[in-house]
């Protein structure tokens, strides 16, 4: 990722997530870390194979395997906290049991996939970021 894109989806992120602290932080020609404060939250990993750029912010949440823990506060509260914002959101699918979706207030965030492994439970957060969502000032990556 170049200074330009890592520049926009730095940017991009602060204005969805509502937090000043997030950075970008580029790791090799197609990923990058997301911090927020010190705190690396996830990975960005750029998809360019159809000649048409897009961005895909990855986040693994741990929730173990507690039978009785309820993902939709435990996830909401997770989230709300690990971004500082209250606004952030998660809902049930309709139809869906095996993932989940987050919302900063009524804009769509991405999808929480639930993931079994040797008993323990986390929820992968993907969030998918197209070219055209990071128009800086008329032009667009």
């Amino acid at each position: 990722m170049d200074v330009n894109e890592v520049r926009k989806l730095d940017a991009y992120l602060k204005k969805v997530f509502g937090n000043q602290q997030l950075r970008v932080v580029p790791k090799t020609y197609d990923t990058a870390e997301v911090f927020v404060g010190e705190d690396d939250v996830g990975e960005l990993n750029l998809d360019d194979e159809d000649g048409d750029k897009s961005y895909n912010f990855r986040m693994v949440i741990q929730v173990g395997s507690d039978p009785s823990m309820q993902p939709v506060p435990t996830l909401n509260a997770y989230l709300r906290l690990k971004f500082g914002n209250d606004k952030i959101r998660v809902v049930t699918r309709p139809k869906k049991t095996d993932s989940l979706e987050a919302y900063v207030g009524e804009e769509f965030l991405g999808v929480l996939f639930l993931e079994t492994e040797k008993g323990r439970k986390s929820y992968i957060f993907e969030v998918p970021i197209l070219d055209i969502d990071l128009v800086d000032d008329g032009v667009q990556l």
